[in-house]
């Protein structure tokens, strides 16, 4: 067998686009096998974008991969990941501050 480049992210052994019915079916067996609550397929698009965004990655990095027109699409779709980002960046801001005024001599 050999196999097809078609640039898919979800495929057959050989490269051939999957069945979408065959697709679901594989997945959500391997929701029960892992005992993990039950998702759709499409909300792994979400994960990822979710976890991207709470690990301080490049918002514009996200959207690419998300293949978004615009950064502003997604920064609007993951707001509330930005609202966490906000709240760590103040945090860091303070912690920051609370060290430069317990070392003065330190830039």
């Amino acid at each position: 067998m050999q196999y097809e480049d078609n640039n898919l992210v979800v495929c057959t052994d050989d490269g051939k686009p999957l069945d979408p019915s065959n697709l679901l079916r594989q997945f959500y067996r391997l929701i029960e096998e892992a005992n993990v609550p039950r998702i759709s397929f499409h909300d792994l698009r979400h994960t990822h974008a979710t976890i991207l965004m709470q690990q301080g990655e490049n918002p514009k990095v996200v959207s690419e991969r998300l293949g978004h027109s615009r950064v502003d699409i997604t920064l609007d779709l993951y707001s509330h990941v930005s609202d966490d980002l906000q709240e760590q960046a103040a945090e860091k801001f303070e912690n920051a501050l609370l060290k430069q005024s317990q070392n003065p001599l330190v830039n």
